[in-house]
């Protein structure tokens, strides 16, 4: 099933976020993953996911021959 992140993407975009188990807890953001991660840390998360929500949204079509 497909995780829907658009609220997370809106509100941390440019960012890096620490995200909880479940996938869409942010627990946590910085500007860098780093920085992400030890506030995460400090709030006695000991494996959280990180991703960076990017600045604007591309669109891809991928073609292979």
């Amino acid at each position: 099933m497909a995780i829907d992140w658009t609220k997370i993407y809106k509100k941390y975009k440019g960012f890096w976020v620490a995200l909880d188990n479940d996938e869409t807890t942010v627990i946590a953001n910085g500007k860098t993953a780093k920085e992400a991660w030890n506030k995460a840390r400090k709030k006695g998360y000991n494996k959280p996911i990180l991703t960076r929500m990017p600045r604007n949204l591309v669109s891809y079509v991928g073609f292979g021959l």
